[in-house]
């Protein structure tokens, strides 16, 4: 599919009209600036540190050639317009979680988390040594994006909740914020599902706009404060088995760039990916602990909810079949998975349980 007739025939064209104030990328004695918009807000643990290291990786490799900008969510553009503003070539980069741009195309979740999905080791097995980043490349072909895996956060919690979840009624008209393919399957099941930027999600928790929400896990949470609002937390959830999130940079621009820069682009992406999914995880278990020593309960779903969530899930991947590469994302997706993990439950699955056992 040709990307400009794609582009022109959706809401983009808009948002370019819309996006026309901001800068050019600059130019100088053959050195470039590139300006990075980001989903989080300044500071934001976890996330807004992972567009941080994409940056300052390019910065430190590029030798002077490339210098990168990052951009808070509002800075520039709101949390959920960075697609459409390097879309339309008005930024150069973004760094976000893919799975906000369901509404450009489903397909983009898979490069975050979907329901019942992949691990980040597995979700690296795909893309790095399967076909996950040909098929992350064959929609940025769509939309004029070159996309790289650029950070992860790891098993996402269930959230938080201002009562206890007993059974899959209670989700009937819970106001709840949850993104993705997961928001959908919530919606399924009766819940009010609201899409909320992360740096919104405090204010909109404790005013009671919503009545519960996910975000990361112990870590990150912790750092937004929701315990000071609730104190029922779900720490498995169903929606994101890992999160990955990404790097996107405008196509046009990228196949500017010289080989050696476009290289350095990549591999800063690979590192930051690999540094925040273990920021994430050597910060998540001693959160956890603060956080019941201040009261939190910590708990799990029930099986009547996990079960409530599978037939949710499956409504999800249907509504989508339809769509061509949709499916063949999926397929390959599952196909990946199931390679992977016989394997990986196998080996690091059976040694963990016996490691537990054994050293208490």
């Amino acid at each position: 599919m040709d990307r400009r007739s794609f582009l022109k025939n959706t809401a983009l064209g808009g948002t370019a009209a819309a996006a026309t104030t901001l800068a050019a990328p600059a130019y100088a004695q053959g050195k470039r600036t590139l300006t990075m918009v980001t989903s989080w807000g300044r500071g934001l643990a976890g996330v807004f540190d992972a567009a941080q290291r994409v940056a300052d990786n390019i910065n430190a490799m590029s030798d002077g050639s490339l210098t990168i900008e990052v951009k808070a969510a509002g800075e520039l553009v709101g949390a959920f317009e960075v697609f459409d503003a390097v879309t339309a070539g008005q930024a150069d980069m973004y760094h976000a979680a893919d799975y906000y741009f369901v509404s450009q195309h489903p397909g983009y979740a898979f490069f975050t988390g979907v329901p019942f999905g992949m691990t980040a080791t597995e979700l690296n097995n795909w893309y790095y040594h399967g076909n996950g980043r040909a098929m992350h490349d064959q929609l940025g072909e769509i939309f004029g994006l070159k996309s790289f895996l650029a950070g992860n956060t790891g098993t996402q919690a269930g959230g938080w909740f201002a009562k206890e979840i007993k059974g899959p009624e209670d989700f009937n008209g819970l106001k709840f914020r949850m993104p993705g393919l997961g928001g959908k399957a919530l919606g399924n099941m009766g819940a009010s599902v609201q899409n909320l930027p992360g740096a919104e999600v405090y204010q909109a928790l404790a005013s009671g706009a919503i009545d519960g929400t996910e975000w990361i896990g112990p870590w990150a949470d912790e750092k937004a404060g929701f315990q000071e609002i609730t104190k029922f937390y779900y720490t498995a959830g169903f929606h994101e088995p890992s999160a990955g999130l990404s790097v996107a940079t405008n196509l046009d621009t990228f196949n500017e760039l010289t080989p050696s820069q476009q290289a350095t682009i990549e591999i800063a992406a690979g590192h930051a990916n690999v540094w925040n999914l273990s920021q994430f995880l050597m910060n998540n278990g001693a959160a956890l602990e603060r956080l019941k020593a201040g009261g939190v309960q910590v708990l799990e779903f029930p099986d009547s909810v996990w079960d409530a969530m599978g037939a949710a899930s499956q409504q999800v991947y249907d509504e989508f079949s339809d769509d061509e590469l949709f499916s063949e994302i999926l397929a390959d997706y599952r196909g990946s998975m199931k390679a992977s993990s016989g394997w990986l439950s196998q080996s690091i699955g059976a040694y963990r349980t016996q490691r537990d056992r054994v050293l208490g």
